[in-house]
């Protein structure tokens, strides 16, 4: 909004001291990540008080954990901070007739709204359950329908690549969007760039990673849909719940997830910029620097809210924030082409999950034949079997924090590792 707003006054005004600067993605990108924290560390106190006032306490269950009953009460619903800290700095700074920042605004709403009615039915109309399972699913699947449809069919989704390496991937002219343009190289050859409509994706850790889902199975651009859906369907969802799960100690869910957005905003910046993408053998998204502003409002959503959430936390995120937190980081890796990267981007995150998953399992199967659960952790998720070994929750949450700084390190290499 900005952007339009200085470029119509320095059409009617003429030279305007400043103006120009909304034309640089980095200082956009910096003023996101400023106004961003400034909300979600100003507003947040405001929307913590009227938590409090309109009792929106959380109401724990006694699991036998350490310092457990005495967050009884605290706020939750928390995650309306972080989202007003995403939407309103997005809208400000970014560029709104971008498909790439409209798709991640109603990711973000339409996630924060499953999460909400969860948490209202929980603890306003005392549902302990809050919202049926059933119901977050179909919300899930929802999202990960639609991401699905704007990259299978919108206009503006495209990738940018040598004409010459698009036929030899199998892509078809057909599938070119516009003219292709001939590009004049610093060592005195040519390449002829065009923009291709085609669901292409980075493969990790692999030498010439760029892969085709239409190859797969010889679907072709018409039946790519069959595999398509059902894949980001299944990434958003399982992402979006392990998020979900990960969000049990003071600002274990933010810290993971601030670090996660960090890396995107990277790769959103890389994917953008022809060179660098070029460089590093990645491909070339136009359109995709917008998602650097969006990451960046992400990251500092995360950081302010830390300021309220960290260890005493005085609010939580409840569903409200966990879901959407696990929603969109899934949803800007799907955007900029690096879903097969999430188990390590969010490797805390799928942790978490494997461990509730290897838990249920494990149980079920061990009471089947010995007539007696039995468990592999002393609980699940992950961080409550170091807490029943007597870890501090200050000590999990560093701790877990360090590992996924590892693991978003492992991914960025991934950048270069081949």
């Amino acid at each position: 909004m900005l952007i339009y707003l200085t470029e119509w006054l320095r059409d009617l005004l003429g030279d305007l001291p400043g103006a120009n600067l909304f034309r640089f993605l980095s200082f956009r990108a910096g003023l996101a990540i400023i106004i961003s924290l400034l909300i979600s560390m100003v507003s947040g106190g405001r929307i913590i008080g009227w938590l409090r006032r309109m009792q929106m306490g959380e109401s724990v269950r006694d699991l036998g954990l350490d310092g457990q009953k005495q967050k009884e009460g605290t706020p939750t619903m928390g995650g309306l901070i972080i989202i007003l800290a995403i939407v309103v700095p997005c809208l400000l700074v970014s560029k709104l007739d971008n498909i790439y920042v409209i798709t991640m605004l109603v990711a973000t709403i339409w996630m924060a709204g499953i999460g909400f009615i969860d948490d209202y039915l929980k603890i306003k109309r005392k549902n302990k359950d809050g919202l049926a399972g059933k119901f977050k699913i179909l919300g899930q699947v929802g999202l990960g329908v639609f991401i699905s449809l704007v990259m299978l069919f919108s206009e503006q989704i495209v990738v940018r690549m040598d004409v010459n390496e698009a036929t030899a991937a199998g892509i078809s002219t057909e599938q070119m969007v516009g003219q292709p343009a001939t590009i004049q190289l610093d060592e005195g050859g040519t390449v002829t760039r065009a923009n291709f409509r085609t669901q292409l994706t980075n493969f990790p850790f692999l030498k010439g990673s760029v892969f085709n889902y239409e190859n797969l199975f010889h679907l072709g651009r018409n039946l790519v849909w069959i595999l398509f859906i059902p894949l980001i369907v299944f990434i958003i969802t399982a992402i979006s719940n392990a998020a979900n799960l990960t969000d049990g100690l003071d600002g274990l869910a933010t810290g993971v997830s601030a670090i996660s957005a960090t890396v995107l905003t990277v790769f959103a910046y890389v994917g953008s910029n022809a060179i660098i993408a070029n460089y590093l053998g990645i491909l070339h998204l136009p359109g995709t620097e917008e998602l650097v502003i969006y990451s960046a409002c992400l990251v500092g959503a995360c950081l302010g809210f830390l300021w309220h959430n960290s260890f005493p936390a005085a609010v939580f995120m409840g569903d409200t924030g966990s879901l959407a937190l696990g929603g969109v980081i899934a949803s800007l890796a799907v955007l900029l082409r690096k879903e097969w990267l999430l188990p390590i981007l969010c490797g805390i995150f799928v942790l978490e999950n494997l461990s509730v998953i290897i838990q249920v399992t494990y149980f079920k199967y061990t009471k089947r034949k010995y007539g007696e659960g039995r468990r592999i952790f002393l609980m699940s998720p992950l961080h409550h079997h170091y807490q029943k070994k007597g870890m501090s929750e200050v000590k999990i949450v560093t701790r877990f924090w360090i590992v996924a700084i590892l693991f978003a390190v492992g991914a960025i290499l991934s950048l270069k590792l081949r």
